[in-house]
């Protein structure tokens, strides 16, 4: 790599792109940790996140200025090794958004584990006998 390039040379959109990446990843991690937690925002942070980086692919051939007919061919066709991660960003994310917004996702989110229930009566445990 020459010694005279930095991200200040790259065009504009380029830059856009490269940051709509990262706030796509960024939202996807956060929504990840969120799920993990069962927090009903995971689910739409993911979905966010999805959306970002489907948003990123299709405006990287903007940067480029490439009709996105030819990007989409070159993708599946000729793109190589340099191609493989973008279709499989593509895939996966529409397979993240897809999982995101079912039914039994949300389901599983918002079920609460019983509390166990507070002993009271005969058979209850008192202070006094500590």
């Amino acid at each position: 790599m020459p010694a005279e390039f930095s991200l200040g040379m790259l065009p504009v959109l380029v830059l856009v792109d490269l940051g709509a990446f990262l706030l796509a990843g960024l939202v996807l991690l956060l929504g990840s940790l969120a799920t993990l937690f069962r927090a009903t925002a995971g689910a739409i942070l993911l979905g966010l996140g999805a959306l970002l980086a489907i948003g990123a692919l299709l405006t990287e051939p903007l940067s480029a200025g490439v009709p996105l007919a030819r990007f989409v061919d070159a993708m599946f066709t000729h793109g190589g090794l340099a191609m493989v991660d973008r279709v499989g960003l593509a895939g996966l994310a529409v397979f993240v958004l897809i999982l995101a917004f079912l039914p039994p996702t949300f389901r599983y989110l918002r079920y609460r584990t019983p509390t166990l229930p507070v002993f009271t009566g005969q058979g209850a445990y008192t202070s006094e006998g500590w």
